[in-house]
């Protein structure tokens, strides 16, 4: 099983960013325990800033893997290029949030892209990609 895990923009920062919100814990460090937690599954890691990149990285996997986890980021409440990026692949997708959208600013309560997404995960902090793993992997 292969599964690509996909971070939008500022996520690169997790660890420093907004501890508070986000956690102390570095996401490489995360990704690291989540691979032993799961040997075997084949799990991928890109991020990137760049909407326009995500896009091709979604594109390059979207027909062959088993999954996608994706946190777009603050693309999540501005992205119909992303939404219309999900209902064209064949692969899954999962939206993830590291904290609880709902609980926040009333302009992240507002997803473009969780109708084309099969499921939607928040507030667990880090734990929420793991989540998002079992929903895929069964």
């Amino acid at each position: 099983m292969k599964v690509q895990i996909i971070n939008g923009p500022n996520l690169n920062l997790l660890g420093s960013r907004e501890p508070d919100i986000y956690g102390q814990t570095a996401f490489d460090t995360f990704f690291n325990d989540l691979q032993n937690q799961y040997p075997t599954v084949e799990l991928s890691y890109y991020q990137s800033n760049t909407e326009g990149e995500l896009i091709d990285k979604m594109q390059e996997v979207g027909f062959t893997y088993d999954g996608i986890i994706l946190n777009a980021g603050a693309y999540t409440h501005t992205s119909i290029a992303l939404l219309d990026c999900i209902r064209s692949l064949t692969t899954p997708v999962v939206e993830v949030h590291i904290s609880n959208v709902h609980a926040r600013e009333e302009f992240r309560h507002k997803s473009m892209i969780s109708s084309a997404c099969r499921g939607v995960i928040m507030g667990f902090g880090l734990n929420s990609y793991r989540l998002a793993l079992e929903g895929i992997v069964g």
